[in-house]
């Protein structure tokens, strides 16, 4: 089964078997060959119930359109990008759904120098090639497949972010929901001094404790009691193929991502001066403000990985952060990774020598954001057409992605969801009293 709707902007992902099966998964593998002419990939997979069925699906199809294949078998995302970059191979598919419920199954797709394969870089072409019938195989060598252990090179590359020796033995709360960050993160922990509290550390496909999305308030449930409760300094929360991390300060506090841009660019530019830092443009005017007063240079992109890992590459940026958690690092192939942000936010915090609460005390009384808020409507362009109407007069309009608004105390962005009828609002004010009323005001003709 191989339902077209599956190939989304960024990624392929849909419901198992309903919508995407393991025939589905075998003509994905051959098609990106075709396409791509690979001729050695990486293929690693998820802790879902249904991915080693599927990532096995997706290696015969690989092998017989004739690419030599690097089975990694259960590994994090990120370890797919580390093991391209790193090993020079042409390609890599992981076989994850990501931060999904249970009943979905996907696949991430990268091409040589792990560079993203989207909706606009090639994924079109692969769908349209996998939905077509298989021509007869033209004679060519099928590829060969090998296991291959890619975990010493990983745990010593992302260890060589930060200072061992500068970390303190911090008290940690650490929320894996089932996912590959509980296998991951063990063989990195021990080499750390910090105290972790494990919390659902046993990878497991079903995700009996709840859902591996740490951006849907209910599943922060846990990591909020839990950090409290163990007076930790910090808590943490891994998507299900924990190529993100969110974190929670000692006061139980959730940290939005803007802030952790802020912090982990200001941690980077202390080593490499006058770097480049790319940050999307949902975020808060923390992000361009740090980096400048740490001495770095502030680059603004459009969302979504495929956009920031091309402009890290078209700038030698030292370090890109999304709002949405995803953190890019140029000595990580200009790849995002869930493990280096929560290492480098242990050398930061131990450094300081303050608690997390008091360093962020500072952005929380300057920075007014209200995070993403999103409503469904009818007419997308309308909608956006009226916003730029309505508040165009009042600031610098841009169209870089939706619609900006640029005020001197305050502004926004609203932009189209990429796979629904919705429009996502990010708003910010220098103070909440202007911020409430502002949103207020867009959310009213969003809604209207």
């Amino acid at each position: 089964m191989l339902d077209p709707k599956v190939f989304k902007a960024y990624d392929v992902r849909g419901i198992y078997p309903d919508e995407l099966d393991e025939a589905g998964a075998h003509a994905i593998g051959r098609a990106f060959v075709e396409e791509f002419e690979p001729r050695r990939i990486a293929v690693g997979r998820d802790t879902r119930l249904s991915s080693p069925a599927m990532s096995e699906a997706v290696i015969r199809g690989v092998a017989e359109a004739g690419a030599d294949v690097l089975d990694l078998g259960l590994v994090g995302t990120e370890m797919v990008y580390f093991a391209v970059g790193e090993l020079g191979l042409e390609g890599g598919i992981m076989v994850t759904a990501s931060h999904n419920p249970k009943e979905y199954t996907g696949m991430k797709i990268v091409r040589s120098g792990a560079l993203p394969v989207g909706g606009d870089s090639g994924l079109l072409d692969v769908r349209s090639r996998a939905m077509a019938p298989a021509d007869m195989p033209r004679g060519q060598a099928p590829g060969r497949v090998e296991k291959y252990d890619v975990w010493p090179g990983y745990v010593e590359r992302v260890l060589s972010f930060v200072d061992v020796e500068a970390i303190k033995p911090l008290r940690t709360v650490i929320d894996a929901a089932n996912g590959m960050a509980g296998a991951m993160l063990p063989p990195v922990l021990e080499r750390l001094p910090v105290d972790s509290v494990r919390c659902y550390f046993e990878p497991d496909g079903s995700f009996p404790n709840h859902e591996p999305n740490p951006l849907l308030p209910e599943n922060r449930e846990l990591i909020v009691a839990k950090t409290l409760e163990e007076g930790a300094d910090l808590g943490v929360a891994f998507d299900g193929d924990a190529d993100r991390c969110f974190f929670v300060d000692d006061s139980g506090e959730f940290v939005p991502g803007d802030f952790i841009t802020a912090l982990l660019a200001e941690s980077i530019l202390a080593r490499e001066p006058g770097g480049k830092v790319i940050y999307d443009l949902r975020a808060s005017w923390a992000v361009p403000e740090t980096v400048e007063r740490a001495g770095g240079v502030p680059l603004m992109n459009r969302v979504g990985h495929a956009f920031i890992k091309h402009r890290m590459r078209e700038e030698d940026a030292v370090f890109g952060g999304e709002v949405s958690g995803h953190y890019y690092f140029r000595g990580f192939s200009q790849a995002d990774s869930g493990v280096v942000p929560f290492l480098l936010m242990l050398e930061y915090i131990s450094k300081q020598g303050r608690k997390l609460s008091e360093i962020l005390r500072p952005y929380r009384d300057r920075y007014f954001i209200t995070g993403e808020l999103n409503t469904p409507v009818q007419d997308v362009a309308l909608k956006l057409q009226e916003l730029e109407e309505r508040f165009g007069r009042e600031g610098r309009v841009t169209h870089l992605d939706g619609v900006s608004v640029d005020a001197d105390d305050w502004h926004m962005n609203v932009r189209p969801s990429n796979t629904e009828p919705l429009l996502r609002l990010n708003l910010e004010a220098r103070s909440r009293e202007l911020m409430e009323r502002k949103r207020d005001e867009v959310l009213g003709v969003i809604r209207a």
